[in-house]
């Protein structure tokens, strides 16, 4: 009888696991992919994960080659391991129920929220492990794990939808691109045109900077041509309430331009169709927001003077996962960072442990911190300010375009960070 690692042994396996050991797909995975539910609950100062269900998915469109990834992103993290403790896959990410429990409802209040998550599906029975990252120790720990049998027949395979998944751009297998999935979010049938048009419109906004512009030949784009009856989205401090695939509304947490689709399992299954690596969902509508999560999704509106601005800074978040670099605009959070504590975001950081950060990126005789001044323009330092925090977090460059719209672009610390992760989806 194969016996799995208790949680206990599963600590000691995530400390003596070599990270840069290499796994061969082929040895643990076919080539479809396997959709995890979960569901994440709890408040403020607790939360716990349940399982909702498994899901067959064809084409896993991820990265064959590393499969346990040399970078620490993440909120959370989920590993697989096999029956004998070898751990086989890694990928960090983060939930909107990470971002509520840092507000004041969740100290008031339980919920829960949707979590769903693609991993390739495994040949044998695997363990699955969810770690939550400590605040205080910005250590990862393990939450919950279960046990996955590849043959249990509970194993969804209904075809959840029959949107077209309609082909953008391609460049080549997805095992070695960037598939970027967009999805329609309150579009109805008859605006499907409009939808396609919309979809050109981003992909040129988001090839038109660098660093994606030079990588552009590293990328798929996909269009999931998702219909709504409605036409919008919700805004409920307005009381306009639509009917869409995603129900998606502004207001998130009581801030007016905070733009997501809460339930984030009704997202995974608009794209259970397509080879997706990243997603970002396009709202019909023409009113200024947008969100973005690492790992989870990119959205923002599709008719907006910002609407470029805003699909690449929340791209930015889900996809390479950037920090906030601004700090002086109204936000919900109440200390979402330990200042002892270096920020696992690469752009960010409480000089904690900046050695570990964009250190080596600093011109000699650079002060620290760095004046916000003009006269450091241009220069890599560290500027106080960022994360939500005008004290004690400090960011890589007076202006970028993960701190303002105005920016002209990406500083070369978010530059770097976004190449790291399109080399570890395409290398």
């Amino acid at each position: 009888m194969k016996c799995f690692l208790n949680i206990a042994a599963l600590i000691l396996v995530l400390l003596t696991n070599s990270c840069s050991a290499q796994v061969r797909y082929s040895d643990h995975f076919t080539t479809d992919r396997l959709r995890i539910d979960l569901m994440f609950a709890g408040n403020s100062q607790n939360q716990s994960v349940y399982l909702d269900g498994l899901h067959f998915e064809k084409e896993w469109s991820g990265t064959r080659a590393h499969l346990i990834p040399d970078f620490d992103y993440g909120e959370y993290m989920i590993d697989l391991y096999t029956f004998d403790g070898k751990k086989i896959f890694s990928q960090g990410f983060c939930s909107l129920f990470a971002e509520w429990r840092t507000t004041p409802e969740a100290s008031k209040v339980d919920k829960a929220f949707s979590n769903s998550l693609r991993i390739p599906f495994p040949k044998k029975e695997v363990r699955v492990v969810i770690s939550e990252r400590i605040k205080r120790s910005g250590q990862l720990s393990p939450l919950f794990s279960f046990e996955i049998d590849p043959n249990d027949v509970s194993i969804n395979r209904d075809c959840e939808n029959t949107f077209e998944v309609v082909k953008v751009l391609y460049n080549g297998a997805s095992e070695n691109k960037v598939d970027l999935v967009f999805v329609a979010e309150g579009y109805t049938s008859d605006e499907m045109e409009k939808y396609r048009r919309d979809v050109e419109k981003f992909s040129g906004y988001l090839f038109d900077i660098e660093p994606y512009k030079s990588r552009k030949s590293d990328f798929n784009v996909w269009a999931v041509e998702s219909a709504s009856v409605d036409s919008g989205t919700d805004i409920p401090h307005q009381n306009i309430w639509k009917n869409t695939v995603a129900d998606s509304h502004f207001h998130t947490f009581y801030i007016e331009r905070y733009l997501t689709a809460p339930d984030h399992k009704k997202v995974a299954q608009l794209v259970s169709n397509a080879p997706c690596d990243a997603i970002y969902v396009i709202v019909n509508v023409d009113k200024y927001g947008g969100g973005g999560i690492y790992n989870y999704y990119g959205l923002g509106m599709s008719d907006n003077k910002y609407e470029a601005e805003v699909l690449v800074h929340e791209f930015g978040h889900s996809f390479a996962g950037l920090g906030d670099e601004y700090y002086d605009s109204e936000v919900a959070y109440e200390d979402m960072y330990d200042m002892s504590v270096e920020p696992w975001e690469p752009n960010l950081t409480t000089l904690a442990d900046f050695s570990s950060k964009w250190a080596s990126m600093l011109q000699e005789g650079t002060p620290l911190p760095t004046p916000n001044e003009e006269a450091y323009k241009g220069v890599v330092g560290a500027f106080e300010g960022g994360g939500y925090s005008a004290k004690g977090i400090f960011r890589p460059y007076l202006d970028c375009r993960m701190k303002s719209n105005t920016a002209e672009g990406f500083c070369p610390v978010c530059n770097a960070a976004i190449q790291r992760m399109i080399d570890y989806y395409c290398k």
